[in-house]
């Protein structure tokens, strides 16, 4: 009899029983989500040095109590409830720690899917510091073909606060929806490959009602972004990331993002890297968008996306202020409305990085939760983080 490999006693699955078809199901996220780039093609950035410094454990606020609607249970309780997989801490600039689950590995990159919205937006205030590229220019003028579609009467700030009127639905569990025919065209979905990403975008329509009214969270709109900025700057997403940004960073390690027949990044939700570099990101945006003494996104730029730019009636008619009912959603980041000035980015399957000002903490938080969207647990998760900001 064949004993089991190393691979199937640590996931308790062997590696041939994960494919395209169910990649992101339970038990295979739990290594397909850091393993993305060995199920679709992606482009890799390289950070400046290789590797990270050891672990630094967070054993002793692992067994702190913490007390939400449920009740009291452990640090370490709530992590492994919520699927967790991964979590890095900073406070002030300084790393608190890591805590990885046992199936995920020290320095291992994990995809944040909806999160890479919110880095692709830091590209857009690059540029627009840089004069190359203009918010509220109409999307025309970047893709005229555009002419005739949704976003043919749309501009870049509509595409930016998710306030086009676009006439699409995230129906993530519906393989009939033209979500499902939108991940076949990013090579997520078997199927794949008879329809590219830009193709598919270009045949997208609107809704009656003008565009700027309401938040409606549509991910072909952060595709879009991206292809704007290639337009804009004439450089592929990989190489604006690794110059204007992963660079200047300082990351530790390198990150990927995925792509989709004809080479178009999945800027919506296809980027990996490891809970460390996404907090240096969450740092530098704590920071006023600066990292290692160094100027990365203009200030003016950052305070109007974090604090005081978005609608909030626009995020009122939407179908998330749930969550923060006082909230705001401006340049693909959520900010919180509460009182500590938390904003924060959020990606399917419990990925996140939240950053609360007032106590100076940073959490990189990435999962493999079962369900894309639960939203009784999104409101514990920000209750966590809320209270971990405090114990750190």
């Amino acid at each position: 009899m064949t004993g089991k490999t190393a691979f199937e006693t640590r996931y308790g699955f062997a590696r041939k029983d994960v494919r395209l078809d169910n990649w992101r199901l339970r038990p295979f996220s739990q290594w397909s989500f850091q393993n993305v780039g060995e199920l679709v093609p992606s482009v890799h950035v390289a950070a400046a040095f290789g590797g990270e410094e050891q672990a630094k454990p967070l054993s002793a606020l692992l067994e702190e109590e913490i007390t939400l609607a449920g009740g009291a249970e452990t640090v370490e309780a709530f992590l492994k409830r919520s699927d967790a997989d991964g979590l890095a801490i900073m406070k002030g600039g300084k790393l608190v720690g890591d805590w990885a689950a046992p199936h995920m590995a020290f320095g291992q990159r994990h995809i944040i899917f909806s999160i890479s919205k919110s880095v692709t937006a830091i590209l857009a205030g690059i540029l627009e510091g840089e004069g190359v590229f203009e918010p509220e220019a109409p999307v025309t003028q970047y893709i005229p073909e555009a002419k005739g579609t949704a976003y043919g009467d749309a501009c870049v700030r509509n595409v930016l606060d998710m306030t086009v009127s676009l006439d699409f639905e995230e129906a993530y569990l519906d393989p009939e929806s033209a979500f499902a025919r939108y991940r076949r065209a990013t090579l997520w979905n078997p199927g794949s490959g008879s329809e590219s990403l830009s193709a598919f975008l270009l045949t997208l329509q609107r809704l009656a009602e003008p565009h700027g009214q309401t938040y409606r969270y549509r991910s072909p709109n952060s595709d879009l972004l991206g292809i704007l900025l290639e337009r804009a700057s004439g450089k592929r997403i990989s190489d604006l990331l690794s110059e204007k940004l992963w660079l200047p960073l300082g990351a530790g390690s390198g990150m990927s993002v995925t792509v989709d027949m004809e080479g178009t990044a999945r800027t919506a939700g296809g980027m990996s890297m490891t809970p460390r570099d996404l907090a240096r990101i969450g740092e530098m945006m704590r920071q006023g968008g600066t990292a290692n003494g160094r100027r990365i996104v203009p200030e003016a730029w950052v305070r109007d996306t974090v604090a005081s730019g978005g609608s909030h009636e626009a995020w009122r008619r939407g179908t998330m202020a749930f969550l923060f009912p006082e909230g705001r959603y401006r340049n693909k980041w959520y900010q919180t409305g509460m009182p500590s000035g938390a904003f924060c980015g959020i990606g399917i399957h419990g990925q996140w990085i939240y950053v609360n000002p007032r106590n100076e903490v940073v959490i990189a938080k990435m999962s493999s939760q079962p369900e894309p969207v639960d939203d009784q647990l999104d409101v514990e998760i920000v209750a966590f983080f809320e209270a971990l900001s405090g114990m750190v």
